[in-house]
């Protein structure tokens, strides 16, 4: 007689373990404007750390509606998992000790050779960087901010556009190991106006990559099918549409878009 075949245990993924796990709260990461609390959640044997942000903990913003900024950061991995580029960590909607709210993965950022922002004396970038702007850094004095010519905030210069972020700062982005970049806190995204405000301009009125052109393609049809239905359940009906508009508008011109002049184009503080 041959002995039962032996059935290997499932495979927890990501999503569900932040969506599943239970929710231990380890502290409060008191520099974010915004509740953030950062947990462990664990699930089926499985252990990670996370960022849960409560919607009880949101701080009313004029222009966006209230007790919302949760359901716009899973909207926005969303479209990251929509690009093929994954440069939202994961992020779910779930109820957790302090109500419902999102909830992400931790990333641990590596810092060294992973330089992205930088201010330089000189009117240019110098090779391998690209030009935002003129900085005032003290005493009268002004520094170039420039940001790396990286093809990674590249790609997240694009995914901006197209969730139409309203603060890209530096201190959003996360180098981590095997060269993944990430973007996190994302908020703020997906007005029916534009609200673009990004430290990566450095492309700005240049074309659009060959990749980039064929992800804005493969977006604009999963907005008309499943990731359209998907984002119906987080943002308005006119948020939505606006997103389809930004990437049928990002495809007829073919190039990264230039400060429009009717909103600020950097954030403040920029870090």
């Amino acid at each position: 007689m041959s002995a039962p075949e032996r059935i290997p245990p499932r495979s927890v993924t990501t999503a569900e373990l932040l969506a599943e796990g239970e929710l231990t709260v380890r502290g409060r990461i008191r520099e974010a404007s915004n509740a953030v609390l950062l947990c462990d959640v664990t699930y089926e044997g499985e252990t990670a750390s996370c960022v849960y942000k409560p919607v009880a903990g949101e701080r009313p913003l004029w222009d966006f509606p209230d007790g919302n900024l949760a359901r716009r950061e899973v909207a926005a991995h969303e479209v990251s998992e929509a690009t093929g580029w994954g440069l939202v960590p994961t992020t779910v909607l779930r109820d957790g000790p302090y109500g419902e709210g999102m909830c992400q993965l931790w990333i641990d950022a590596v810092s060294e050779g992973s330089e992205l922002l930088a201010l330089v004396d000189g009117e240019e970038p110098g090779e391998g960087w690209k030009a935002v702007g003129f900085a005032e850094v003290g005493e009268g004095r002004t520094a170039l901010l420039v940001h790396a010519d990286d093809e990674r905030l590249r790609r997240l210069a694009v995914l901006d556009v197209v969730i139409n972020n309203g603060d890209r700062k530096g201190g959003h982005l996360l180098p981590a190991p095997e060269g993944r970049l990430f973007g996190i806190d994302h908020g703020v995204t997906f007005n029916a106006e534009n609200k673009l405000r990004t430290l990566l301009w450095g492309w700005a009125g240049e074309k659009l990559t060959a990749e980039a052109v064929e992800v804005l393609e493969r977006l604009r049809g999963a907005l008309d099918g499943t990731l359209g239905v998907r984002l119906g359940e987080l943002i308005t009906a006119a948020e939505l549409d606006a997103t389809r508009a930004r990437v049928a508008s990002l495809l007829a011109s073919g190039r990264h878009p230039e400060p429009s002049g009717d909103w600020p184009a950097i954030p403040w503080p920029p870090v």
